[in-house]
């Protein structure tokens, strides 16, 4: 059995302030024509479809060419889908019993009750059964009354997620693959360890980690939410990645479709089929003069180094003529030692620098600041 294993479209998302639908356009395209040729026989789309909870029109007329595009590719393709922390679930989850009559499969909410278990679907192939768990983006505090009524205080994620997957009687005799968007961490990484993208949501000390041990009754495992392509356990229990860069810390990352071919229990290939980017993201470092010889149309981050004076307006065009989608422009100058030891070096006491910030002062303002300046002293 053949899988496109997706996650992270974000559409409808801005880089600075560009708009990128054609950029994502540009990347549906090469989806659809890979899906044309492989005819895979379920592509996976592990969460955050959209930017935003609430997304614009034209970021859902995407999502909806775009899957109309897939089903006419390849009419024979499931298309199973979830709901990250960027979208609302329950948007996601409108019309999706009307939807499974056409092979789709959209699963905004984990289970809601305790009588509830998680969203399931069933292929089969010359192998046998493959049952596919789909597990959106899991919020502990919409679950922990009924997932876990003994406990008075909140619950972390990592008790959520395990809490959610020990329900499941999963057939281990069986092909069992899990969709999941969660903060999943190696069992011998730490959070902070995890290399993530600038634009990602981060919690306070990485509040939302589950360790990925939980993941392993399952043959494959398609995540979403960490946008660099990362392996989690092994190649078949990874995140995808987004399928181009929406950041500038993801400049120069290869990102693609994996392929995931099943064969018989316990066999399992993995091969990632590259995307192409309308632009790339770029960070390119010099002296104003260097960086001139590099333009392009690609999206670029300036790094100016040297030792040039003020950059003045004449040159901030040139640099806009050049690289026509700039994100941003930093000077990172270097200076002399001897300069700033010189600046170190200079002592002034108290009471001058006060006089020199406050210049006119009265004599009644003079004895009362000195006054100030005594008590401070002897407080030391």
């Amino acid at each position: 059995m053949k899988l496109f294993h997706l996650s992270d479209l974000h559409l409808g998302i801005k880089l600075y302030n560009y708009d990128l639908k054609e950029d994502q356009q540009h990347i549906l395209d090469q989806i659809v024509s890979y899906t044309k040729r492989e005819k895979p026989d379920a592509i996976l789309i592990a969460g955050d479809i959209y930017d935003k909870a609430a997304p614009a029109a034209e970021a859902v007329a995407l999502l909806d060419s775009f899957i109309s595009e897939l089903l006419q590719a390849s009419p024979q393709t499931a298309i199973l889908a979830i709901a990250g922390n960027h979208d609302s679930g329950q948007r996601i989850a409108c019309f999706g019993s009307i939807l499974a009559r056409q092979n789709v499969y959209m699963v905004g909410l984990p289970p809601q009750a305790e009588n509830e278990h998680m969203a399931t679907m069933t292929l089969q192939d010359e192998y046998g059964s493959v049952n596919f768990y789909m597990l959106p983006y899991v919020r502990p505090a919409t679950v922990r009354a009924w997932l876990c009524p003994e406990s008075e205080t909140a619950i972390s994620h990592d008790e959520a997620i395990h809490a959610l997957l020990e329900r499941e009687v999963i057939n281990g005799e069986e092909r069992n693959v899990l969709l999941s968007h969660q903060f999943y961490v190696p069992e011998d990484m730490s959070a902070g360890e995890v290399e993530r993208a600038d634009n990602e949501v981060f919690t306070v000390g990485n509040m939302d980690q589950v360790w990925a041990s939980v993941l392993e009754p399952f043959d494959y495992v398609a995540l979403g939410h960490i946008h660099k392509p990362t392996l989690v356990r092994g190649e078949y229990c990874r995140y995808c990645g987004t399928p181009m860069p929406y950041s500038v810390s993801e400049a120069g990352q290869e990102k693609g479709i994996v392929m995931v071919e099943l064969g018989p229990k316990g066999s399992t290939q993995t091969r990632v089929l590259p995307l192409e980017p309308l632009r790339k993201v770029k960070v390119i470092t010099g002296t104003i003069d260097e960086v001139l010889l590099q333009h392009c149309e690609d999206y670029v981050s300036l790094r100016i180094t040297g030792e040039e004076g003020p950059i003045g307006e004449n040159v901030r065009d040139r640099l806009r003529y050049a690289f026509p989608f700039l994100l941003d422009l930093r000077v990172e100058r270097q200076y002399r030692l001897e300069e700033t030891v010189e600046y170190r070096v200079e002592k002034r006491n108290p009471m001058e620098m006060c006089e020199a910030f406050l210049q006119d002062m009265s004599e009644e303002e003079r004895r009362i600041l000195e006054g100030i300046l005594k008590e401070i002293e002897m407080e030391e």
